[in-house]
């Protein structure tokens, strides 16, 4: 497939299969989710802003987990419910600084930044599971006989708390939040908005984990995807059990949740990204059968997008 051809990428239906459990296992976790407490902890933070309150919140997820999101408000008495923003980062970075957020709360929109497990920020991984990791966390738990012990599983489920979390500040309505992010953080963006319904409005950005079996066809050496490469090589290298092998990847692909999403969708891709693919974004992108409309960055790949904050900003304005 020619990565850069629109007529082509938006006919094209990924590669990795669908287990044909998919919605069980999904329901079976939404509902182990919902016996989870929405109770958390906030923290004032050390930086200050004339605009915003800062505050580091912290919530058990499941399995135990201690989570950590930045959490930055508006400043405004008496100002009633306002919007809400989700934010999730990329592979292996934190939630990110707190100015981007205060932004966001200068006009009027609470900000939920979560940090996910093990990676760059504060929030602890307390995963135990069989098997090898190689590098990088999307085959963690793929050689446990429990397909529940997929590291992204509990990381897709801590976005759908941390959502609803935000949802029940005083000081949001929960009927106009909002979700963003790159990369990983685009991939969580999708599964926040396809597991939580009420997120009204979504906007991935160069999406992460979709596709898998897809990218490992290119040339996944030098993209977000090598660790596959990796795991074929050291643990299975005649591929005796690639299919069993992807078909346990398509749990965490979303490219199969894509289509449970309800909110508007904005969608951003970039065209030259050799890091996350295009046909593997495209892939998920068009199993959305929501409101949705497509951002083509032409000559751009994984990297800044000029006035792509201005617009997001916009955006979420409006919720």
């Amino acid at each position: 497939m020619n990565q850069r051809s629109i007529p082509q990428l938006l006919d094209y239906q990924g590669s990795s299969p669908k287990p044909g459990d998919f919605d069980v296992y999904w329901e079976r976790a939404l509902h182990e989710l919902d016996h989870q407490t929405l109770a958390y902890e906030l923290v004032p933070a050390g930086f200050s802003s004339e605009l915003a309150e800062c505050f580091h919140l912290y919530f058990t997820g499941v399995g135990g987990a201690r989570v950590h999101c930045k959490y930055v408000r508006p400043k405004k008495a008496g100002a009633g419910k306002g919007a809400g923003l989700v934010m999730f980062h990329g592979y292996s970075c934190d939630s990110g600084d707190w100015m981007e957020k205060v932004a966001y709360a200068a006009h009027g929109i609470s900000v939920l930044a979560m940090d996910c497990r093990g990676q760059g920020g504060l929030s602890e991984d307390n995963l135990t599971v069989r098997g090898t990791t190689v590098r990088g966390h999307i085959i963690r738990g793929i050689d446990d006989p429990n397909p529940d012990k997929l590291y992204y599983r509990n990381v897709f489920l801590d976005t759908v708390q941390t959502a609803r979390i935000l949802m029940t500040m005083p000081e949001v309505d929960p009927e106009r939040v909002g979700a963003f992010g790159c990369s990983q953080g685009g991939a969580l963006t999708v599964a926040c908005a396809a597991l939580e319904p009420r997120v009204r409005l979504a906007i991935p950005v160069y999406p992460f984990l979709s596709d898998y079996k897809g990218a490992w066809a290119l040339d996944i050496t030098t993209s977000a995807y090598e660790e596959i490469h990796y795991y074929f090589r050291f643990f299975d290298p005649h591929h005796l059990r690639e299919e069993e092998i992807f078909n346990r990847l398509g749990y965490i692909d979303i490219q199969n949740l894509a289509g449970r999403i309800q909110g508007r969708v904005l969608w951003v891709t970039g065209l030259a990204d050799t890091i996350c693919p295009p046909s593997t974004q495209f892939a998920a992108y068009n199993k959305i059968t929501a409101v949705k409309d497509l951002l083509v960055y032409h000559e751009y790949g994984h990297e800044y997008l000029p006035y792509l904050s201005d617009r997001t900003l916009q955006m979420f304005m409006t919720l």
